[in-house]
């Protein structure tokens, strides 16, 4: 909330720089987040009268000026306003005048060869306003020329921006704010006081009220005041709205929002004539409950509501004209035609209001602080504030008034405060601040003045030293307990004005053997080229064995997801159509299912990748090289190969689509996997013969769907198998080189086509041993010569050992235990 630091010093004595008090508010709970000083946007900007105007003898929508500033001289000034002419009083930026809003140093100038000396400003020019269309002109008659025009513009002012946290539901109004400054400094608070304003007559058959949820509203006054003379608010009015970030739109509803302000009270004003249209009739009911199924209604924001059956409304014979303690309805909203209105002083559950905004997906100044909790006792005072300033700015008469009251518990229970306990849980104080040497403690008198200056009832009690406290009733709802009345009296005092404990003893701190892994995972991932991505756990619901929110905020958001992948392909087609290139990316995070009635969780790795993996395109003379399935596949290698893993790629099996594997992570993606990925270029892979995930591209069709590039890769694994076996490796260890010559010899033979290249070569590196380096597939052919539902490879085995140069005599032996190996194995017919 934006606070005035003007408006406060009329609620109370502020001897502090804003500065100042914004380091006191910060350090008692209320950070400040930013503070706007007002006066330096117009640092130099007088009040002007125009004393003549003439037309540009060179341009037509120039004008030649002649302004009085209070100097010894007028001052000669070309405008291109269309609104100047003589005898008004303007803002006038004088020379040297640095105007921040707009990045503008006013110097002597030649218009179209007429010197000039000054500005006549707009509003956007002193950042009152987006645009405006041209000179502002101040209202009123014999002003001081050469005077300082801030105060006429509302920037003699220094604006906070205060966050209150969720307890403090009184900080949302300036009354709020100024209750706490003054506990603070220990000034006096000047609360407004409203006219005393008499009700011709009650409302009698014209009005009545119909509360059918009273534990949603346990309290309504409805007040008809007739005659009213709809029109701008004065100046005051509008700069103060203004500086809390609230538009001015007319007298009525503007006083409503200054109320909303100033007491923390939402209200309501409806055009009662329209209400009576909609009602259908000159007697009129104004009814609150919650929505029926199929009901409509179109708000302020001319958004039309689909309204739930936890949707609170406001009613006129019994249909519906506004969202209750959110917002009001189109139809029955206060216009430039409005005479009679009914205004709504109402008090709503929090609950209630909470649910009933979250089923419209709307949030509202007044829904902002029914949910935090509005002061039960302050009903009537802000209504009678409102209809005070309403006949002050707006003319007519309070004609009659009606109010359903069912409220309880207005006067807070007595608390027992202990100060044995205060001690006990806040600890010693400084020394300095008790004028005792070492530390000393809180004493009864420090008690007794903070909660005297909360506002609290303090009763001594039979027992020494405890107090009975009544809680004001705008704390009400945050001061329930001894140990929030404790909070209190630590907070006032000053956190910083109790000692600091340390522990004892102290140990050295570190990161866990899975931290740390996770640390080096990532750096991996990031060293392979992949930028960490991250993204809402929120989804659309409509997967399957997905978790749906009871109370989503949004409907796209209602749902956990399953798993990662859909989210990395929206990512890469947005930073595809923003013409971003392709993305290559990994995000780590939780994935959500259900298996019965129980529900899980789960942590996974995904990642996507694509585009041109080479920076030499200038060599192509520009042409993009796609990533290739290889080429992709070789990312994650260098990956697992870092972190010490081995894995292993099969075929994506049927195994894996029926969710039938150790896996988790890839049999809960498998269904969308087994859509949205290319039948012949998807693998899944294998880590101590448990499933790590998928790896493959992306299906065609999905790719045209959506207009990405040729060829797309993702992957999803386990997190946990994978910092499971990565935390075996932390240790790197170094493994000196052979200085030795290697020798290879080549094997081919001919193998069914479904059995896969890694199966052989685990075979023949087991069979090796010790001598067999590696093991590289070069050549396969499918074709003439080659029986039918077989293929011909060809494999390079380099054999090599750290002391001594092999012979013929060292490797034909292992070789032959080789080639025996794969036809005992796998009875393959050898070619060489």
């Amino acid at each position: 909330m934006w606070i005035s630091i003007k408006w406060l010093r009329e609620l109370v004595d502020i001897n502090q720089s804003p500065e100042e008090l914004a380091e006191t508010l910060t350090m008692a709970g209320f950070e400040v987040e930013e503070i706007e000083n007002r006066a330096s946007w117009a640092d130099g900007v007088v009040v002007g009268k125009v004393l003549k105007r003439d037309r540009h003898p060179d341009a037509d929508k120039l004008s030649v000026c002649t302004v009085d500033v209070g100097a010894e001289e007028p001052l000669n000034i070309v405008c291109g306003a269309q609104n100047v002419r003589a005898d008004i009083y303007v803002p006038v930026a004088t020379v040297g005048t640095y105007l921040p809003k707009v990045n503008l140093t006013i110097k002597p100038a030649k218009l179209r060869g007429v010197p000039s000396s000054g500005m006549i400003c707009s509003l956007a020019e002193l950042g009152l306003a987006k645009e405006s269309e041209g000179i502002h002109i101040f209202s009123g008659d014999n002003l001081q020329v050469g005077s300082d025009a801030r105060p006429l513009l509302g920037l003699d002012d220094v604006l906070l921006d205060l966050t209150a946290t969720a307890n403090r539901a009184d900080a949302l109004s300036m009354v709020g704010v100024a209750r706490e400054v003054a506990a603070l400094t220990g000034a006096t608070v000047r609360l407004p006081k409203a006219k005393t304003v008499s009700v011709v007559k009650p409302a009698g058959p014209s009005l009545k009220l119909n509360i059918q949820e009273s534990q949603g509203c346990p309290a309504y006054i409805g007040t008809l005041i007739s005659g009213v003379k709809i029109g701008p608010s004065p100046a005051w009015l509008q700069q103060r709205l203004e500086g809390s970030r609230i538009r001015p739109i007319n007298n009525v509803v503007d006083v409503t929002n200054y109320v909303l302000l100033e007491w923390g009270q939402p209200l309501h004003a409806f055009d009662a004539d329209k209400l009576k249209a909609v009602a259908g009739g000159d007697r009129l009911t104004v009814g609150v409950r919650f929505a029926q199924p199929g009901e409509t209604m179109k708000t302020l924001d001319s958004q039309n509501r689909q309204l739930q059956a936890e949707t609170l409304l406001i009613t006129a014979n019994d249909r519906p004209v506004a969202l209750g303690g959110v917002m009001g309805g189109e139809s029955t909203e206060v216009d430039g035609e409005t005479q009679n209105i009914l205004l709504e002083a109402a008090l709503f559950d929090s609950a209630t209001i909470r649910r009933s905004a979250r089923s419209q997906g709307l949030r509202s100044e007044s829904s902002n602080r029914y949910e935090r909790g509005v002061n039960q006792a302050g009903v009537e005072e802000a209504c009678r504030r409102a209809i005070a300033l309403i006949l002050e700015l707006a003319g007519g008469e309070a004609m009659g008034q009606e109010m359903v009251d069912k409220r309880t518990g207005l006067t807070p229970q007595p608390i027992d405060l202990r100060l044995d306990r205060v001690n006990q849980v806040l600890g010693p104080t400084k020394a300095e601040l008790n004028a005792l040497k070492g530390t000393g403690s809180l004493q009864p008198n420090d008690i007794e003045r903070i909660l005297n200056a909360l506002g609290c009832q303090i009763s001594p009690t039979k027992q020494k030293n405890v107090w009975s406290v009544t809680v004001p009733p705008y704390r009400a709802k945050d001061l329930e307990r001894e140990i929030d009345l404790i909070e209190e009296i630590a907070r006032l005092y000053g956190y910083d004005n109790f000692c600091e404990t340390l522990p004892s003893k102290t140990a050295a701190g570190g990161l866990s053997v899975e931290q740390q892994t996770l640390r080096n995972l990532r750096a991996a991932f990031r060293g392979a080229g992949l930028t960490e991505l991250m993204h809402y756990s929120l989804v659309k619901p409509g997967e399957t064995n997905q978790i749906e929110l009871a109370n989503p905020l949004f409907a796209e958001y209602s749902a956990l997801r399953t798993q990662m992948l859909s989210g990395l392909i929206d990512a890469f087609q947005q930073n595809q159509d923003q013409g971003n290139g392709a993305l290559n990316g990994f995000e780590i995070g939780q994935i959500f299912w259900k298996e019965g009635e129980a529900l899980k969780e789960k942590e996974a790795i995904a990642g996507i990748m694509g585009g041109d993996p080479t920076v030499n395109r200038w060599v192509r003379s520009g042409k993009e090289q796609r990533m290739t399935w290889y080429e992709a596949k070789g990312l994650l290698d260098s990956i697992f190969e870092r972190m010490g893993i081995a894995v292993e790629y099969r075929p994506w099996g049927k195994e894996i689509a029926k969710g039938q594997s150790d896996g988790e992570a890839t049999a809960l993606c498998a269904e969308f996997a087994s859509a949205t990925l290319h039948p012949g270029r998807t693998a899944s892979l294998w880590l101590w013969g448990k499933c790590l995930g998928v790896f493959g591209q992306l299906h065609p069709q999905l790719r045209q769907q959506r207009e990405l590039i040729d060829e797309v890769y993702i992957f999803q694994l386990d997190l946990g198998l994978l910092v499971q076996a990565a935390s075996k490796n932390t240790i790197q260890k170094f493994a000196a080189y052979s200085t030795f010559p290697a020798s290879d010899r080549d094997l081919a033979f001919f193998s069914p086509v479904d059995l896969s290249v890694s199966d052989l070569q685990k075979v023949m590196l087991k069979a090796g041993g010790k001598l067999l380096e590696s093991v590289q597939l070069f050549d396969e052919y499918q074709g003439k010569n080659v029986p039918e539902g077989q293929r011909s490879l060809a494999f390079r085995l380099v054999y090599r050992v750290g002391d001594r140069t092999l012979t013929d005599q060292d490797i034909e032996p292992i070789h032959n235990k080789v080639r025996d190996a794969l036809v005992k194995q796998f009875s393959l017919t050898l070619r060489s």
